[in-house]
């Protein structure tokens, strides 16, 4: 019996042991985002730097496209270009935006609004903002209101989907506690189907504001005389990939300002759902 016992219990402290030995895996160091999003952009731009060194189909280096931009800065051309684009992507996604939401929650209520609706939706879903420039140039002309609209539809229909998603997917039994309270459709829809949808109409401005920005430049194809779209198609027909570069950047900046605005407002909108 003996012999037996003695590697029983010799035995008995390894559970303990190896919690111990897999405790400090646990406390891991955290690393702020701030930091790791300085070395992704040191990281880029080395990588961007060497590939220049390399001659890389004639890329211009980060020197080169600094010195665009320092150029484009000082005679006030990119300022212009910058507010005439922020100025279009804006106006666009605000009323694409504004129409998108109280579209989405008609379609997500009432049966009703959605089978009329939603054909409608999915059918300009399937055809790319882009393609409705050449309409967009016949019925409105070539002044800004073209540029707007096609902006307008880009934010719209990925505004709307994620509105009409919020609505559909808010927790039935929720509404039906509500209910149970004897509270009314109205009181429902705005104490509880809003607020549950909050998350999904954020995301869904967040992609709205990325489609504006991509729309934007070939919106500005349509007779623009300024903006960072149209700079850059300028710059194509002199094969002037500096200016190229400095109006890539500018459009990224300025979308990526913008993005952490909607972000920080969906953070402090939605800080009673569980996040990771």
């Amino acid at each position: 019996m003996s012999s037996t016992e003695t590697p029983l219990k010799r035995a008995a402290p390894a559970p303990e042991a190896a919690e111990r030995t897999r405790e400090p895996r646990r406390k891991g160091v955290r690393v702020p985002a701030f930091a790791l999003n300085l070395i992704a952009l040191v990281a880029g731009v080395g990588l961007w730097a060497w590939l220049a060194s390399l001659g890389v189909q004639a890329l211009p280096g980060p020197a080169a496209v600094a010195g665009r931009a320092g150029e484009l800065i000082a005679d006030g051309t990119l300022a212009e270009d910058s507010l005439a684009s922020l100025r279009r992507v804006l106006t666009g996604f605000a009323l694409g935006t504004l129409l998108a939401v109280p579209v989405g929650f008609l379609m997500g209520w009432y049966p009703v609004a959605r089978g009329l609706l939603e054909p409608y939706i999915q059918f300009f879903r399937t055809v790319p903002p882009l393609a409705m420039i050449p309409l967009a140039i016949v019925l409105l002309g070539i002044g800004e209101l073209p540029k707007i609209f096609v902006i307008f539809l880009a934010a719209f229909l990925s505004s709307v989907v994620a509105a009409f998603q919020g609505v559909v997917g808010v927790d039935r039994t929720l509404i039906d506690a509500a209910r149970v309270l004897g509270a009314r459709d109205g009181t429902i829809f705005l104490k509880v189907v809003v607020p549950a949808s909050a998350p999904f109409i954020l995301v869904g401005m967040r992609i709205g504001l990325g489609s504006a920005w991509g729309t934007l430049v070939a919106a500005e194809l349509i007779a623009a005389q300024e903006g960072l779209g149209f700079r850059m198609q300028n710059a194509q027909l002199y094969y002037d990939l500096p200016t190229i570069f400095v109006g890539l950047i500018t459009i990224g900046l300025l979308g990526l300002l913008m993005d952490r605005v909607l972000l920080l407002a969906e953070r402090r909108l939605t800080r009673w759902q569980e996040t990771r």
